[in-house]
């Protein structure tokens, strides 16, 4: 990797000594700083228009994740004084009455941002849902309109699906904090999924990073991710990747969130797509499972939200 001359400032540090070889990204540090910032901008924005960035979720029948998903990111919004609403539907809700509440949310000037909570029940059509919403207020950036604009380069006018957007945002404060220039960069993204791999490859080449989407059925895959001086992975497979497979010094974003049974009684674990043990004695930088990008998360749906609603307002975005 290209080294930089710029030295960073201490706010942009958000990484730190692990004990074990590779530094640690905290992605609750830099999702506390994208939140507070979201509450400035947002109330900048109010006192300048008379409106406050408006927050739509939509829940569809009894998931238990999906309902803490859904109580996180009402708290978040009313954190940064977001005019917030909940839509709760019962599971035997159907696709016509769904799409009727998209609709209707659609022409609602007061909202700014629409989130349906995935995974809808059976019988409705998650895409057609999707497809619904209108673009502009995609704070999901799942929209075929918002997948156009990150493969045609128009990042500027995309609302970036939010998992693969706070990745980024941790990659490029940790590269800036090693004193790293992502052009030129070999990256390596371990999934093709159209909510992280995909997009993750498309804001990387925008970057000015040489990609590589890589998955599981990637013949030598080790070989392949060996080279990479970023690996992202996002395959949904407990620690698929290995310590052994990574270039020393890479910058590992370790996307997954898995669910494994531990190997005595007790309690199950979460766990990334990464083997974490192993990858701090070559990784350069690496983001921990929980702590790494599951916090950016929800912090970038508050910040797509804002950005929605300074479009709506007339006025120019920050950029996070």
């Amino acid at each position: 990797m290209s080294q930089s001359s710029a030295s960073p400032a201490a706010h942009d540090q958000i990484i730190r000594p692990s004990g074990a070889g590779a530094m640690l990204i905290d992605g609750r540090a830099a999702a506390d700083r994208i939140l507070q910032r979201v509450g400035t901008e947002a109330a900048a924005l109010s006192a300048a228009t008379g409106f406050r960035p408006g927050l739509a979720v939509v829940l569809v029948g009894e998931n238990p994740a999906s309902e803490v998903y859904v109580k996180s990111k009402g708290r978040a919004a009313s954190a940064c004084g977001f005019h917030s609403l909940q839509h709760t539907l019962s599971g035997a809700t159907s696709e016509a009455e769904l799409l009727d509440v998209v609709g209707r949310l659609n022409a609602d000037a007061s909202i700014h941002g629409i989130l349906v909570q995935l995974p809808l029940p059976g019988p409705i059509d998650a895409l057609k849902v999707i497809e619904a919403v209108a673009p502009d207020k995609d704070v999901d950036g799942f929209h075929p309109v918002n997948a156009g604009r990150l493969v045609v380069g128009d990042v500027g006018r995309a609302l970036v699906p939010c998992t693969p957007a706070g990745a980024l945002v941790l990659l490029k404060q940790t590269a800036t904090a090693l004193g790293v220039r992502l052009a030129g960069c070999e990256a390596v993204v371990v999934g093709r999924s159209n909510i992280v791999g995909k997009p993750m490859a498309q804001l990387l080449l925008a970057e000015n990073c040489t990609v590589t989407i890589a998955h599981s059925r990637t013949r030598d895959l080790p070989v392949v991710v060996r080279r990479a001086d970023i690996v992202v992975a996002a395959v949904g497979r407990p620690q698929m990747v290995r310590g052994d497979w990574l270039k020393p010094g890479a910058i590992v974003i370790d996307v997954g969130i898995n669910r494994i049974a531990p190997s005595d009684a007790g309690k199950a674990r979460l766990v990334g797509d990464v083997e974490f043990e192993t990858a701090l004695a070559r990784a350069g930088a690496i983001t921990p499972v929980p702590g790494g990008v599951g916090p950016m998360t929800i912090a970038m749906l508050m910040a797509n939200t804002l950005t929605a609603a300074c479009r709506a307002g007339g006025r120019p975005p920050p950029e996070f």
